[in-house]
């Protein structure tokens, strides 16, 4: 049987939609969830460990880097006009220069550092947090819907998650797609598929600018 005609069993993001096949580029498959949006690239096309890390390794994400910076700023900005002063937050998905980190730091927030590769610090994942950040992380999830739970169960009531992600927003485009060609980049979200997962776990959600997504924890009533 071709790949083409095996679809994923279950959708990774929502864990329920039926799959169908958006486009193949080249000898990938992409699949569309018709439940929550998400597509999905075939898995049997995903890097190991090693081979993903060889891409991060190439990033060049610069914490002195000024336009680094401004990008940070979309999401670092709203955030920072919604958390408490002096909030203790989690850089989930850091990477090996937490310019994020930083930048929030000088704004007077703690923050805590979480990397499976540059900072597999497993203490900062049995604390609770005011407020956690994902720039760039989500696309890169082979289980997005465990990683969100586990998201929920690591922010205090009333807390904000930031992700800062490329909405995927033209099947027309997606093969040529800059997002897409980056081969760590295995699932991508439109703007539904962050609204189908704040309706799942009963969070609020805004979206202060295109490709950042802030989620808000409910208060304990």
């Amino acid at each position: 049987m071709s790949e083409l005609a095996i679809a994923p069993t279950r959708c990774s993001v929502c864990h329920a939609g039926e799959m169908r096949l958006l486009e193949k580029v080249g000898d990938v498959p992409y699949w569309r969830c018709t439940r929550c949006e998400a597509t999905l690239m075939a898995s049997s096309h995903w890097l190991d460990a090693e081979a993903e890390k060889r891409v991060y390794d190439l990033h060049d994400n610069n914490p002195e880097d000024d336009g680094y910076q401004r990008f940070l700023a979309k999401l670092a900005d709203p955030l920072l006009a919604r958390v408490p002063d002096e909030a203790h937050g989690l850089d989930f998905g850091c990477g090996p220069g937490p310019a994020l980190a930083r930048m929030l730091a000088a704004r007077g927030m703690e923050v805590s550092l979480y990397d499976p590769f540059y900072a597999a610090n497993p203490e900062t994942l049995a604390q609770r947090y005011d407020f956690i950040t994902c720039t760039e992380v989500v696309e890169h999830l082979h289980d997005p819907n465990a990683v969100f739970h586990q998201l929920d169960d690591l922010l205090k009531p009333g807390g904000w998650l930031g992700v800062m992600t490329c909405f995927q927003t033209d099947d027309a485009r997606f093969a040529n797609w800059h997002y897409r060609r980056d081969p760590t980049h295995i699932v991508f979200y439109r703007e539904t598929t962050l609204r189908w997962l704040a309706d799942a776990l009963g969070w609020e959600l805004d979206v202060p600018v295109k490709d950042v997504a802030l989620f808000r924890k409910p208060a304990v009533v």
